[in-house]
């Protein structure tokens, strides 16, 4: 789906979650009421496929999300490898579940330049990082998506 025909889809005063996915961990993002601001919210680690998908739905009624935004991990050169078929494939796995619009964003370079952020402006040790990464990874993703809305 492209951006246009997501926008079109969302229901208004609807949050958004943005996912930083990973085999071991999602990084969890969501964004305020008026899609203006995408917040770092936790770090999901991989259990079960119910478990999984139970705590995603928790967190979208929790946040009143009306859409889903995932990073998809590009190759520099703009392909797509086995990472991002995995995304794919998990999205889909997800809207049979919760079938809420969703678009994949363009996730190039999302972690480095959230580590080289938190180093050089938080200044967070190398433990603290690990454990904010994922969910600022996808606040990034989803930051750049919401951006990417107000123009459309």
């Amino acid at each position: 789906m492209n951006i246009k025909t997501f926008k079109q889809q969302l229901a208004p005063y609807k949050a958004l979650l943005g996912i930083d996915y990973g085999a071991k961990r999602l990084g969890i993002a969501a964004s305020d009421l008026l899609c203006n601001i995408a917040t770092a919210q936790k770090i999901l680690y991989r259990s079960t496929w119910a478990q999984d998908i139970g705590e995603l739905k928790r967190i979208i009624a929790e946040k009143e999300i009306g859409g889903i935004v995932y990073g998809l991990p590009l190759q520099m050169d703009g392909h797509e490898g086995a990472i991002a078929a995995e995304v794919r494939q998990f999205a889909a796995k997800v809207y049979a579940e919760i079938p809420l619009p969703y678009l994949f964003w363009d996730e190039r370079l999302s972690s480095a330049a959230m580590e080289n952020f938190l180093i050089k402006e938080a200044d967070l040790s190398r433990a603290k990082r690990k454990k904010v990464l994922d969910a600022s990874a996808a606040a990034y993703i989803l930051q750049g998506a919401l951006d990417a809305l107000t123009y459309i």
